[in-house]
């Protein structure tokens, strides 16, 4: 590697004022692994929380919590250096995918991954696009699976999906539909157009039609939006549904407050208290992403038929803290780091 390495560091958990981008030393791959030179990367809404310190205790377990941290899991780029025992790669690969939470993440020039975790890029999709879909599909293939979604369980039947506009949202609507799904979006008034254009059969304001207003018809539900309407989402399955899956649990807040035990039970709890108002025989997941083999091979087939994000904001390297703003004031789109040296 020629040119210097970079990452966006926190320094100290608070706001964006923590992040300094300064040159690090160059990631060597292990064993399996591959070192990738980062084109884009994109900054989830978990990125800024974690900077915050929001999940430390349990990302702590993981080792992903030691300060000076480098956050980011998606990413697209050209692998640039092959380790010991990896197969199937070579340097000047253009590859996608997603790494696993640690303290080494993606929002760096150079990153450290294991080959199991990356995807040839396909062709016609710019890296920076390419950038936001891994974090976001894993997590959705998480939640489909969850909720007992199969192409056999929804095909020709209602699903109702509240949060639909965003990263989330719009990747299952179209896995929905690609499995025969009628989608039922809920979404802001400035994401209704999105969920229309992504594919969703019914697009609802969730101001003028609010959950408890719609008719327990639904043989599945997903939250992408707020634990508060969890129990509204669960009430509206049908006799004989399916399941539900939610993504905005309060596992991590949980065990931030109460430490990992004591947190553990409160959202052992509060998990079992909202799955006990489930129809009989209906399956309750929290959803937490995860790499998965077999969900980074249905992204691979799905990558081109996803539709792009309605908006993308790019931001250079040294302007992260700016990126970050961008994410807490939720604006429309997705927020993607393009790094380069200095």
């Amino acid at each position: 590697m020629s040119a210097p390495c970079l990452a966006a560091t926190v320094e100290q958990f608070g706001d964006a004022s923590q992040l300094r981008v300064h040159e690090v030393p160059a990631p060597q791959p292990r064993a399996g692994q591959i070192v990738v030179q980062v084109a884009a990367a994109a900054i989830n809404p978990i990125d800024v929380r974690r900077r915050s310190g929001y999940g430390r205790k349990l990302f702590g377990l993981m080792g992903a919590a030691r300060l000076p941290l480098v956050l980011g899991s998606d990413f697209a780029g050209t692998i640039c250096a092959v380790g010991p025992g990896v197969t199937g790669w070579r340097e000047g690969d253009a590859v996608f995918g997603a790494k696993p939470p640690s303290r080494q993440g993606t929002h760096a020039t150079h990153v450290a991954l294991d080959a199991a975790h990356v995807l040839a890029q396909p062709a016609g999709i710019a890296p920076a696009q390419l950038a936001t879909l891994p974090y976001n599909f894993l997590t959705v293939c998480r939640a489909l699976a969850g909720a007992g979604i199969t192409r056999d369980s929804v095909l020709g039947r209602k699903v109702l999906l509240h949060g639909a506009s965003g990263g989330l949202g719009l990747i299952a609507i179209a896995l929905l539909k690609q499995l025969g799904a009628h989608v039922t979006a809920v979404a802001g008034e400035r994401g209704l157009a999105a969920c229309g254009a992504a594919g969703a059969d019914l697009v609802l304001d969730r101001r003028r039609h609010p959950l408890e207003s719609l008719p327990r018809q639904f043989t599945a539900t997903l939250n992408f939006a707020h634990w508060d309407d969890d129990a509204q989402l669960v009430s509206r399955l049908a006799p004989g549904a399916v399941g539900h899956a939610t993504t905005v649990h309060p596992l991590l807040a949980q065990i931030d407050r109460y430490g990992i035990a004591g947190g553990a039970l409160a959202a052992l709890y509060c998990k079992r208290r909202s799955a006990a108002a489930t129809p009989r025989g209906t399956r309750y997941a929290w959803t937490v992403f995860r790499p998965d083999r077999d969900a980074l091979n249905w992204l691979a087939e799905y990558a081109v038929m996803i539709p792009a994000a309605p908006t993308l904001q790019a931001f250079r390297l040294i302007h992260v803290a700016a990126a970050h703003h961008y994410v807490e004031q939720r604006c429309a789109g997705r927020a993607v780091l393009l790094p380069s040296p200095l």
